[in-house]
């Protein structure tokens, strides 16, 4: 008698960069798995749960060839058909512009049961990381996570608007954009605005720049920091242990 397939999707998330950061039901969903699609942030250390497992690269990166959407969803439901559970491992979190409720929603109108693991986002772990808060009593009681490109290639217009609050405002993909990014708050007045850009947070790569508005375009220019990357504007970066003595030193090169 020939086993009925019961095809199947688990969206997991990887969480950032560190291994040990995945959770418990996002390495059983591993275990069990038949096909593993992956991205190309994802530490493929954690494939090892899966030794059984297909696996399968669908990264995309900037300026690389990568795997169109439409690609990875027509991967997602032909291997569930023909192979049975199938994990697709994404970087941070799958609902955080990671489109995976695109997937999710892709797979259950070919009659997939999903099913979701959350996954730590870098939006809020990468500045915890670095001793940075993203909301902080008396600094910010809010913040903002805005993408800093669009599907379009443009920034976000909700740039401007987070510019106007006293919320943090992190922005993840953004790094490209920088000096247009920085320009939406220097019209806003936020010239002096604390700002951090941390680059593959959580990794022994892990590098961060610290500045202000004005200045952390330069900044990243000068320690060659790129993407992937978090962004964080806000008041909040000053508890960072070193931004003290970042600040003293664009005072004292003003003054030069």
């Amino acid at each position: 008698m020939t086993k009925t397939i019961q095809p199947e999707l688990t969206l997991v998330g990887a969480g950032i960069g560190d291994p040990d950061l995945i959770t418990m039901k996002g390495i059983k969903a591993l275990r069990r798995a038949d096909v593993v699609l992956y991205d190309a942030l994802v530490c493929e250390e954690l494939l090892e749960y899966a030794p059984q497992a297909k696996k399968i690269y669908v990264g995309k990166r900037v300026g690389q060839h990568s795997f169109k959407q439409e690609d990875i969803n027509r991967l997602i439901v032909s291997n569930a058909f023909a192979g049975g559970h199938v994990v697709r491992l994404k970087g941070g979190d799958p609902f955080v512009f990671g489109r995976g409720h695109e997937e999710m929603i892709y797979a259950q109108k070919h009659g997939i049961r999903v099913n979701l693991v959350p996954g730590i986002s870098s939006s809020v772990a990468a500045p915890a990381l670095q001793g940075i808060p993203v909301t902080r009593r008396g600094d910010s009681q809010s913040f903002w996570v805005i993408t800093g490109t669009t599907k379009e290639g443009e920034v976000s217009n909700d740039i401007a608007l987070a510019a106007q609050s006293s919320a943090t405002v992190i922005i993840l993909m953004g790094t490209k954009k920088i000096d247009q990014i920085m320009d939406s708050f220097k019209a806003a007045g936020k010239e002096n605005t604390p700002v951090a850009i941390i680059q593959n947070a959580s990794t022994p790569e892990e590098k961060i720049g610290l500045g202000q508005v004005h200045n952390i375009a330069e900044v990243m220019r000068e320690k060659q920091l790129g993407s992937p990357a978090v962004i964080v504007v806000g008041e909040v970066v000053k508890h960072h242990a070193e931004y003290p003595q970042t600040l003293s030193k664009v005072v004292v090169h003003a003054l030069a």
